[in-house]
């Protein structure tokens, strides 16, 4: 099995900053790329940023050009979204997302198109 643990999430104040990490565990053999959605109350999930295991492209949210930043950790499966400036509207659930992933499950190889962490909270206060 593979899990996505993250961390970072928290309260602040408007223009403030957080950084959040997570962390792939298990036999991972490959993924096409991680990130980060947020799903605010009443609202559909979206997509905040992502970045690709190959290349190192970054997707960012329009809502968060110029204030938030995705990178990969200095460990080995780790992806990290630093969001500065934040805004209320920021409010949201967190979750670490592993896009088309494949990795061993006992002697097997399994091929999913994604995997979602349990989510972390941030909250920003006006």
């Amino acid at each position: 099995q593979v899990q996505l643990a993250e961390s970072g999430g928290g309260l602040v104040q408007q223009g403030g900053s957080l950084r959040l990490s997570c962390a792939a565990s298990g036999r991972i053999l490959f993924y096409d790329s991680m990130g980060w959605y947020r799903q605010a109350p009443g609202k559909q999930r979206e997509l905040v940023a992502s970045i690709s295991a190959a290349s190192n492209t970054v997707n960012l949210a329009d809502s968060v050009k110029g204030r938030f930043a995705i990178s990969w950790g200095n460990a080995k499966n780790t992806v990290t979204l630093q969001m500065n400036s934040l805004k209320p509207e920021d409010t949201a659930v967190y979750y670490c997302h592993a896009d088309r992933i494949n990795y061993y499950s006992g002697d097997s190889m399994v091929a999913a198109r994604e995997v979602w962490g349990q989510g972390t909270q941030v909250t920003v206060s006006a």
